[in-house]
Order: C-alpha cells, then sequence, then structure tokens
C-alpha cells in the first residue's frame, strides 16, 4: 500500500479495442515500474549467460583452424551451434579463458564502481554500460557472418568478454544504488528478472537450433536475440524517470544526506556475485540470493532467511559504533570460508568441464541438443530449486561447524565430473559413459551450488549485530568475488589433468 502523498507503481490510459492487446496493456497498466526493473534484471545477467551457453559455437570456431575435420570441401563452416568435434582438439582452452576473464572484471570494476558514483551520476554510468554492452553484442553477432582466422577470433571474442563483464559490473553495482530508494519488493523483482537470464539464454539455444535453419543462422539468431534484449532495457531505463512513482523515490534519495550513500555498499554487492542485505529490507524481508551469472529471488513471504539493516541511525538518533572489519570478520569467517569454497569448486568445473562433456547417444538429435539441455539449462533450473530450498530450512544453522565439512563434501562431485564422457583427455580414464550418469551428477551438483550459496549469504548477516549487516555483506560478496576468480584458476589444473 502507497503511503498518502505516494504516488502508485500504476498508470491511467486508454485501452485499445482489440483483446489481446487489452489484455497485455492490463498487464501494464500496474507495477510499471516493477516490470521495467525485472527487465533491467533480466538484461544485466545476458552477457554472461549467452555467452556461456554458446560455448559449443565458439569452440567449434576455434577448432576450425586448427582439424581439417571442421570444413566441407566447399570451405564453408559446418559446426556452428553444434558440440564440436570430438576428435579435435581445445587449443584455446576458451571455456577456461571465458570463466577467467568474465570474473576478474567483474571484481575490478564493481569495486571501482564504488567509488565512480561520487564523480559520475548514475544515469550516465547505466546508459553507458548498456550502449556498451549492446555494441559488444552486435560486434559478437556480426562476427557469425565474419570467417577469420581462428587466432583473431579468439583474441576479439576474449577482449568482447572482458569489456562485456566490465560494464556489467558497473551496470549492476550501478542499478542496486538506485533500488535502494525503492521499496525491498523492486529489489525482488530486479533479481527475479536476474533469475531468468540463464534460464532465457538456454531456450534461446534452443529456439535457434530447432529453428531449422542452417548452423550459421541459428547462430546469428542466438546472438541477435541478447541485442533485442539489451535495447529493450535501454528503453526501459529512459522510461524510468517518466513513471511519477519511479520519480518520487529517487527525488527523495537526491535529498537524503551525502552520508547516506547506500550505492557504496551496493556497490560491492554486484548481484551476479552474492547475497547481501539489499537498502531498504525490513526485518521479516525476502531473502535475496544470487551466485555466479544465477540470481534467484526467493519470494516466500514466509522465509526464514530474514535481511537486516539499519539505514545509519539505531532507532534513538544515535549513529551506531562504526563497525570494524577484522571484528566482523571474526564472526562470519566460517561462511565467508564456506562462499570461497563454494564458487572454488562450482567454477573449476562449470562450463570448462561440464560443456566438454560430449553425449554417447547414437541419436542425432539428441547429441545436438545434449549440451545446452544437460549442462546449461539444468543446472539453472536446479540451481534455482536449491536456493528456494533455504526458505523452508537452513540446515545446519544451529551447528555452524559442520557447515565447512558438507560444503567440502562438493569436492566429491568434481573427480565424478571429470571422469565422465570428455572426449580430449590423455591422463584419467572415462569412467561414466553413459549420459544418465552425468545427468545425475549435475542434478546434485546444481542444487547443491544454489543452496550453499544461498545458505552461506543468509546465515551471514545473522552473526552480527544490526549496523554491522553492510558491511558483513561487503565482507562476504569480497570473498566470494575471491572464490569465482580461485574457481576460474583452478579450471586450467583439471582441463590439464585430464
Amino acid at each position: 500500500m502507497a503511503s498518502q502523498g505516494t504516488p502508485k507503481d500504476s498508470y491511467k490510459m486508454q485501452l485499445p479495442r482489440c483483446a489481446l492487446l487489452g489484455f497485455l496493456f492490463c498487464i501494464l497498466r500496474f507495477h510499471c515500474v516493477g516490470i521495467i526493473f525485472f527487465l533491467l534484471g533480466l538484461g544485466t545477467l545476458l552477457p554472461w549467460n549467452f555467452f556461456i551457453t554458446a560455448i559449443p559455437y565458439f569452440q567449434s570456431r576455434l577448432i576450425v583452424g586448427n582439424c581439417s575435420a571442421g570444413k566441407e570441401e566447399d570451405g564453408n563452416w559446418t559446426g556452428l551451434g553444434l558440440e564440436p568435434s570430438s576428435h579435435c582438439s581445445d587449443d584455446f582452452n576458451f571455456s577456461n579463458w571465458l570463466t577467467l576473464l568474465s570474473q576478474l572484471p567483474l571484481l575490478l570494476f564493481t569495486l571501482l564502481n564504488s567509488l565512480l558514483y561520487q564523480c559520475i551520476p548514475d544515469k550516465v554510468r547505466i546508459l553507458s554500460s548498456l550502449i556498451g554492452i549492446l555494441l559488444l553484442f552486435v560486434l559478437t553477432a556480426v562476427l557469425v557472418r565474419v570467417e577469420m582466422p581462428a587466432q583473431s577470433f579468439f583474441s576479439i571474442t576474449m577482449a568482447s568478454v572482458w569489456f562485456i563483464n566490465s560494464f556489467c559490473a558497473v551496470l549492476q553495482g550501478s542499478l542496486f544504488g538506485q533500488l535502494g530508494s525503492f521499496p525491498q519488493s523492486y529489489s525482488t523483482l530486479f533479481l527475479s528478472g536476474q533469475g531468468m537470464a540463464g534460464t532465457f539464454a538456454a531456450t534461446a539455444m534452443l529456439l535457434s537450433m530447432a529453428s531449422g535453419v542452417d548452423a550459421q543462422t541459428s547462430a546469428l539468431i542466438y546472438f541477435v536475440t541478447p541485442c533485442v534484449g539489451t535495447l529493450i532495457s535501454i528503453i526501459c531505463y529512459i522510461l524510468l524517470p517518466h513513471k511519477d512513482f519511479a520519480r518520487h523515490h529517487l527525488h527523495r534519495r537526491a535529498q537524503e544526506e551525502p552520508g547516506y550513500e547506500l550505492e557504496t555498499k551496493a556497490g560491492l554487492l554486484s548481484p551476479e556475485d552474492g547475497l547481501g542485505p539489499v537498502p531498504g529490507a525490513t526485518q521479516g524481508g525476502e531473502p535475496l540470493s544470487l551466485s555466479n551469472g544465477i540470481a534467484i529471488a526467493l519470494e516466500q513471504e514466509d522465509s526464514k532467511c530474514p535481511l537486516e539493516i539499519m539505514n545509519g541511525s539505531n532507532g534513538a538518533g544515535l549513529p551506531p559504533p562504526k563497525p570494524s572489519v577484522l571484528g566482523v570478520l571474526r564472526k562470519i569467517w566460517q561462511m565467508a570460508l564456506c562462499i570461497v569454497m563454494v564458487f572454488s569448486i562450482t567454477l573449476s568445473v562449470f562450463p570448462a568441464i561440464t560443456a566438454s562433456v560430449a553425449s554417447t547417444s547414437e541419436n542425432e538429435t539428441w547429441r545436438k541438443f545434449f549440451t545446452p539441455v544437460c549442462c546449461f539449462l539444468l543446472f539453472n533450473v536446479m540451481d534455482w530449486l536449491g536456493r528456494s530450498a533455504t526458505s523452508y530450512f537452513l540446515w545446519p544453522e544451529k551447528h555452524l561447524r559442520l557447515l565447512p565439512a558438507v560444503v567440502g563434501l562438493r569436492l566429491l562431485l568434481v573427480p565424478l565430473l571429470l571422469l565422465c564422457n570428455v572426449p580430449q583427455r590423455e591422463y584419467l580414464p572415462m569412467l561414466f559413459r553413459q549420459d544418465a550418469w552425468f545427468v545425475l551428477f549435475m542434478v546434485v551438483f546444481s542444487l547443491s551450488n544454489g543452496y550453499f550459496v544461498s545458505l552461506t549469504m543468509c546465515l551471514a548477516p545473522k552473526q552480527v549485530q544490526p549496523h554491522e549487516s553492510e558491511l558483513a555483506g561487503a565482507i562476504m560478496t569480497f570473498f566470494l568475488a575471491l572464490g569465482l576468480s580461485c574457481g576460474a584458476g583452478l579450471s586450467f589444473i583439471l582441463k590439464a589433468l585430464l
């Protein structure tokens, strides 16, 4: 319910006579700002998800220059959109470099964004980031039609990955800074949109592959999709200040005292990296959980994972004592250790190893769709279910000493995935050839990833005083980014062990 004098998130308009258009306009009539933030959330994580889902396409482009089987006699590309040929080697380690060059700029530019807010307005940062992402996606789509040496294609793609994730880090931190002025439900909608990005990318890949067109056109359709999505995000953000509801909250934020700059903290709480307290959340608020490229909003009202935040006061008009980094770290070191372990394990094999697993089925159609379905779509869906589970139970909440040991059990999944049907191997044997084994391991792998990410980020703020919760979130995000970087580095070692 909007308070007296506060505009409602809706607008009046004359409905068209067409029944279908009338229905759509009725949906848009209410919660227009909420829909805008949902679409902005979807747009922020499109780059990561569209790039990792298209790993087979990139690998097929890179092995063409080193494997004659990658071309037909007329010289045309044949592997676009499909899994790379099993008899060709991946000399570029594309998936490893993709993961590493996605996480490093994410860490660096998320920290940089906490300084940029002082000298660059929100609108400039957000629009320039969205335009930069759009241009890089257009470049990626254009390259589908351009034949070039594998080394040149690899260099251009890696440069695009670096810059596009740099823009994403600034974009996400800036949007979260603005979300601090809105009710907590709008942060939930934003994160819900981010949670759809992974499934959206996997679905776009499946539809483009199932369109019946040639492989090159299929890849082009796939990469045009995020261009359209990013363009919609730009339009949505331009429309945002024209809504009375958004203008009211943004104007109120501009009038707040300079000492209360939520974006400094929010910029450190990158939605691609972790879960942290959302400004404006109440004691009974909804838990927000995020992961590497997958962010899910847990919307259950009876959540056991509350968010606590004190907006610069202790309720008595006196400022709270300034929290100590070391003091807070001593209280949450177990959760910090666990979040490093979770993402180090996940990024060490996903997607560098998991995207290389091939199907042993004789059905050509199943082999074609195996990686998009069993690797990426399955991971996103199961990861979401794992995060949702923390709305019902938080085990082992009362036995935190057990948490590192329980999280450490995920290490057992790493050798199991390494022993699946990865064609390019020299040292390790192949013990699990059947597709069913890989699907089973991926279900457990993604479910546990989602659950432990959400669990550790939910428990961390509960170990500190209310005025320390923001610092605890920032510390947890730092260790989360550390885990992402460690996992990306470990993926090179595990790939070499194959």
